[in-house]
Parts: structure tokens; C-alpha cells; sequence
């Protein structure tokens, strides 16, 4: 192959800004209008989820929570509703908290800086660059997991990216290649140009505007790059969820503690032993009236260990009055309330009550 020719910041994001013009992403919901609230709530559904899964459920989001002042109020129970689908919770109750931030701190909008942007929850200084070129054409670099890919692949950068030192020198050409014009345009361009070109798993050179450029198209190994960070055998968990049941059929969901795991979501009780299932239900100031009844086991993985699951459903006759703050709901409709991707999973498998009240 021939080598690589260097190129200069102004030629670079001539190229991309030419290649986005003809084949960029240029009617996505939240580029019309391309406001600071709505980049930003696109920006964080947007981190580990894609495009096309986003864009209902930002529509779904915008129209219930058009503006700071509108989420800022609202329930977190109705936020994480509206997330349970997208994972990684904790970017929903960030929102929240961001919403409130903005609302008691900024007038309901945003700081105009990247330093005063990225000192908000749940933002970081890549998040805070893209609202901010996007919605006001400030200069600001972005540093995505596409972002990443491209500038990793167009000199050749070894290294995992998790690593400071390899973080940092992406940081470097990541500024160094943002143009003075056409912030918006170019912030897009570069994210579209990772997500569809310059992808991980087979790149298109053949399309990529930087082609001539890539230092790793030139050594015919794009694939190493960027660096793979290092493999780990995730550990594994156990857990029991009960799937406790009233004689209307209606199941106990609690919400879990806003720290941790599935924090502030809706859940089955859980146990880490059997032994623990009588002490569970006396907890709860129920008792059982059958034969606890194991369903299917399945593992769900997070991303730094393994849960194995093993659902338990029990009949169950309420004996008085429990400590906690759970309520009895139709698996079929528990409402809006955000739920665990494996509770959603198991309340779809369980047969429906013969009633559909709910306390």
C-alpha cells in the first residue's frame, strides 16, 4: 500500500465536513432543533446504545420531558419508565440530577463553557464539547468512542485507549483537527464517520475521506486499532428472585436502593440462599401457601461480572403489616415504573391475574 501523506487541520475537516455534506446523518430528531437540552439528552442515551435503538425512545423522552424545567419536577420512577429499555440506569438518574442542577443553578440552560458543562452529573468533558459545538457552535473538541477509532486508526496510536497516556494523545489530535467553522456539522461528521465508515469491526476504507491519510489503512491492519483493553474473566454472582403472588395472581415488586445495581429500579425480592426464602417472606409479613415453584435459570451480564438467575415463584397469603415500601402489580400492566431488564423479562413469562387492580 502507499504511504500515508500527511494532513493539516484545514484539510482534514475539509474532507470530513465534504464527505458529511453527501453522506452524514442530517435529520435526526435532535437536529431539528439542535438545542442544548436536546443534544444532551441525545448525547446520553446515545453512550453504549446506537442510533436507530435511541430514536424512539428520545421522542418517547422529549415529549414527555420537553424541557430542564419539566424533568427537573418530575418522579424518578417516571424517568427510569421511560429509560427501561436503554440500561446503564445510572445515566437516567443522572439526568434527573442534572435537570435540578440546571433548574435551582442555571435558569433551566446551560453553562456556556466546557469546564462549567462537564462540572455537571452524568457529563464528562466529550459529552460536554458535543452539546456545546452542536447547540452553539463553540469550539470544542469531542472524544467518543468513534472519535476514538478514527483518530486511533488515522496515526496509528498503540494502545488501549482506557490508558491516560494513550487518553491523551487522542485528547491532543482530538483538538488539534477541530475547526474554527461549522462546529455543529463537524462534531456530527466525525461521530457518523466512526459509526459507519470507520467501524470496529470491518472498516470501509474504501468510503473514509482520510483514507490517503490512515497510517493504519497504509500498514493494512486497521483492525488493531484502537487497542483492546486487556480481557478479564468477568466473576460470578448468584442470586434467588422471588416471584411472590396473592391470590389475585398480582406479583411484589420493591424498588431497589438508589446505590448499586439496577439503583432506584423495580424488582423481585431477591435471597443468596434458600435458607433465606422463610426469613424473605416473614420480612415482608407474608407467608406461604405452596410449594415454591423454580422457574427457568438465566444469567444476566453486566459489564464487569456475571449474575446468574434463579426465579422462584411462591404463592403467598399477606399476614400483617411488612416494613418496606414495595406494592402488588399486574405483571401484565405494573405501570410506569422503571424495571430491571430481568424482571421486564420474567413479568412477560408469568400468566396473567385474574384481576388487574393494583395497591
Amino acid at each position: 500500500m502507499p504511504s500515508p501523506s500527511p494532513i493539516d487541520p484545514a484539510t482534514f475537516s475539509t474532507a470530513v465536513l465534504t464527505w458529511y455534506d453527501q453522506y452524514g446523518r442530517q435529520s435526526l430528531p435532535w437536529q431539528h432543533p439542535r438545542t442544548p437540552y436536546q443534544v444532551w439528552i441525545s448525547e446520553i442515551m446515545l453512550q453504549q446504545t446506537q442510533v436507530a435503538t435511541v430514536i424512539p425512545f428520545f421522542q418517547r423522552f422529549m415529549e414527555r420531558f420537553p424541557d430542564a424545567h419539566s424533568l427537573a419536577s418530575a418522579a424518578q420512577d417516571e424517568v427510569l419508565h421511560l429509560w427501561t429499555g436503554l440500561g446503564y440506569y445510572a445515566r437516567a438518574r443522572n439526568l434527573l440530577k442534572c435537570a435540578q442542577v440546571l433548574v435551582s443553578e442555571h435558569d433551566g440552560d446551560f453553562p456556556h463553557t466546557v469546564e462549567e458543562v462537564s462540572a455537571l452529573p452524568g457529563i464528562g468533558r466529550s459529552t460536554a464539547g458535543a452539546i456545546l459545538a452542536q447547540s452553539r457552535g463553540v469550539r470544542a473538541a469531542i472524544l467518543d468512542g468513534n472519535v476514538k477509532r478514527v483518530l486511533a486508526r488515522l496515526h496509528a496510536v498503540e494502545g488501549w485507549p482506557g490508558k491516560k497516556p494513550v487518553e491523551n494523545r487522542l485528547w491532543e489530535l482530538a483538538e488539534h483537527y477541530t475547526p474554527h467553522e461549522r462546529l455543529a456539522d463537524y462534531t456530527q461528521a466525525m461521530m457518523d464517520l466512526g459509526a459507519t465508515v470507520c467501524t470496529r469491526g470491518t472498516p470501509n476504507c474504501g468510503a473514509c475521506p482520510l483514507q490517503p491519510h490512515c497510517h493504519a489503512h497504509g500498514n493494512g491492519n486497521p483492525q488493531d486499532y484502537p487497542g483492546k483493553k486487556p480481557k478479564k474473566a468477568l466473576p460470578v454472582r448468584t442470586t434467588i428472585m422471588l416471584i411472590l403472588r396473592d391470590h389475585e395472581g398480582r406479583v411484589w415488586l420493591e424498588p431497589r436502593p438508589s446505590q448499586g445495581i439496577w439503583g432506584g429500579l423495580w424488582c423481585f425480592p431477591q435471597t443468596e440462599q434458600s435458607d433465606d426464602v422463610e426469613n424473605a417472606l416473614k420480612q415482608r409479613a407474608l407467608r406461604a401457601s405452596g410449594t415454591p415453584q423454580p422457574l427457568t435459570e438465566f444469567r444476566h451480564t453486566f459489564s464487569h461480572f456475571h449474575l446468574d438467575i434463579s426465579p422462584r415463584e411462591i404463592r403467598v397469603e399477606v399476614v400483617g403489616t411488612g416494613d418496606n415500601n414495595g406494592r402488588w402489580v399486574n405483571p401484565a400492566a405494573p405501570g410506569e415504573l422503571g424495571l430491571a431488564a430481568p424482571v421486564k423479562k420474567l413479568l412477560g413469562r408469568l400468566d396473567t391475574p385474574r384481576q388487574t387492580s393494583m395497591l
